[in-house]
C-alpha cells in the first residue's frame, strides 16, 4: 500500500530546506511514497517547495506579531479557519503520518493529526525549543533534535538526536576554493570573507559592512556580500567598481559561497549553523536578537562554548564586527582551531536518519 506523508511548516529557509531534504530522503527510501507539503499563504515555502518538485497547499494563517500587537486581532480567526482547512486536506489526502518542521502551519496540522491518532513527528532545528513545538511534543510520536540538552523542552523518551538535514548540494559539494573564487570573479590569492544574513538580510551586518567597507581593501581582503532582498537597493551600489567586493541580494548557489570563503559572517539560525559545520568554515556569528526565545544566541553559544565559532552581539556589530573579522583574518592559529572544531560538529546524514525512523512507525 502506498504511504502518504504530510510535511508542514516553512516561513524561512531554515525550515524549508530541511523539510525538502527530509522529503527527498523519504523518496529515496520509498520511491512510491506520496508527499504533500502544507505551508502558510504568502510565505516563501509557497514558491520554494514547488521548485523542488513537490505539491503544497497554503493555509490562511499568521504568527504572533511581537512588534505590533494590533496586528494580532485577526489571529484567533485565522487559527480557527486554518483548522477547517487542515481538516479538509486530511479528508482528501488521508496521511499515514505528519511531520512538523517549524513555522506557522506546523501547529494546526500536527494538532489535528494528534487529535485523530495520526503519527506525528517534530523536527526542532534550534538548540532552544519553540513554544508551539513544546506543546506538540507531549503527544508527538518522536521529536528529532539537532543537539543535546533538549530534555528541558521535550519528553526525554521521545527525543532522538539526529542533527539538522542539510541541502545535498552542500553536503556533496566537490567545488574547490578556486571554483568558488572564479564564480564570484575574485582573486584566489587573497583571503575572502563571506557575509550572509539570511534570505531577507540582516540590517546590523549590512550597516557594519557598509560603514567599514574600505577596511577590507586596506587589509587585502575580499568580500562576498549577500545583502538580502529587503535592503539590497541600499547597498548594491557600494560594491560597484571595486574588484575585491561582490555584492548581491541572494546567493542561490550557496555551495559556491562556502567554497570561496576563508571566513564567514552569519546570523545564527539553525540551518546556517548546521551548514557552516558541514562547510567547516571559521565563523563570526551575529545572532538576531528578536528571534523567538532568543534562540539564535543559544545556537551560536552552543558553538562558541566549544571553541568552534566567535560571536558579536547584534547591538555591537557596527563597532566591532569588521574589526573582529580583520583580526581573525590575521590569526591563522585561531582560524585553524575554529575550522577544526566546527567541522567536528558536522552531521551529514540527518535526513536519512529521520526518514528511516519515520517509516519504521508507519509500516
Amino acid at each position: 500500500m502506498i504511504k502518504k506523508i504530510i510535511i508542514a511548516g516553512g516561513g524561512t529557509g531554515g525550515h524549508i530546506f530541511p523539510a525538502i531534504a527530509i522529503a527527498n530522503a523519504l523518496k529515496r527510501e520509498d520511491p512510491a511514497i506520496e508527499i504533500l507539503f502544507i505551508g502558510a499563504q504568502g510565505k516563501m515555502e509557497m514558491e520554494k517547495v514547488p521548485q523542488a518538485g513537490y505539491e503544497i497547499r497554503g493555509l490562511d494563517i499568521a504568527g504572533f506579531n511581537r512588534q505590533n500587537l494590533l496586528k494580532n486581532i485577526m489571529l484567533p480567526y485565522k487559527l480557527i479557519k486554518s483548522f477547517f482547512q487542515v481538516r479538509k486536506i486530511f479528508g482528501s489526502f488521508k496521511p499515514d503520518a505528519v511531520i512538523g518542521v517549524g513555522g506557522y502551519s506546523t501547529y494546526p496540522v500536527l494538532r489535528y493529526a494528534q487529535s485523530k491518532g495520526v503519527p506525528s513527528f517534530i523536527h526542532e532545528a534550534n538548540s532552544f525549543g519553540g513554544k508551539a513545538n513544546m506543546m506538540l511534543g507531549k503527544k508527538a510520536t518522536k521529536v528529532f533534535v539537532a543537539s543535546d540538552g533538549m530534555e528541558k523542552f521535550f519528553p526525554k523518551e521521545k527525543i532522538m538526536i539526529t542533527g539538522n538535514p542539510v541541502r545535498s548540494v552542500i553536503v556533496h559539494s566537490k567545488h574547490s576554493r578556486q571554483d568558488g573564487q572564479s564564480f564570484f570573479g575574485l582573486d584566489s590569492s587573497k583571503k575572502t570573507v563571506l557575509a550572509v544574513g539570511g534570505s531577507l538580510g540582516a540590517r546590523s551586518i549590512n550597516e557594519a559592512l557598509a560603514t567599514h567597507l574600505d577596511e577590507f581593501t586596506k587589509n587585502g581582503l575580499q568580500l562576498i556580500w549577500q545583502t538580502g532582498k529587503t535592503t539590497a537597493s541600499e547597498y548594491k551600489h557600494l560594491g560597484e567598481r571595486k574588484g575585491n567586493i561582490w555584492v548581491g541580494e541572494f546567493i542561490k548557489e550557496m555551495e559556491m559561497g562556502y567554497a570561496a570563503a576563508d571566513i564567514v559572517i552569519s546570523r545564527a539560525g539553525a540551518m546556517a549553523v548546521t551548514e557552516l559545520c558541514v562547510a567547516g568554515k571559521p565563523t563570526v556569528f551575529v545572532p538576531y536578537p528578536l528571534a523567538a526565545e532568543d534562540h539564535q544566541t543559544s545556537n551560536a553559544m552552543n558553538l562558541v562554548n566549544k571553541l568552534a565559532a566567535l560571536i558579536v552581539k547584534d547591538s555591537e556589530a557596527k563597532e566591532k564586527l569588521v574589526d573582529t573579522v580583520i583580526s581573525l583574518s590575521k590569526n591563522e592559529t585561531v582560524q585553524q582551531t575554529l575550522k577544526t572544531n566546527i567541522h567536528a560538529l558536522a552531521i551529514t546524514n540527518a535526513d536519512e536518519i529521520i526518514a528511516k525512523e519515520i517509516l519504521k512507525h508507519i509500516l
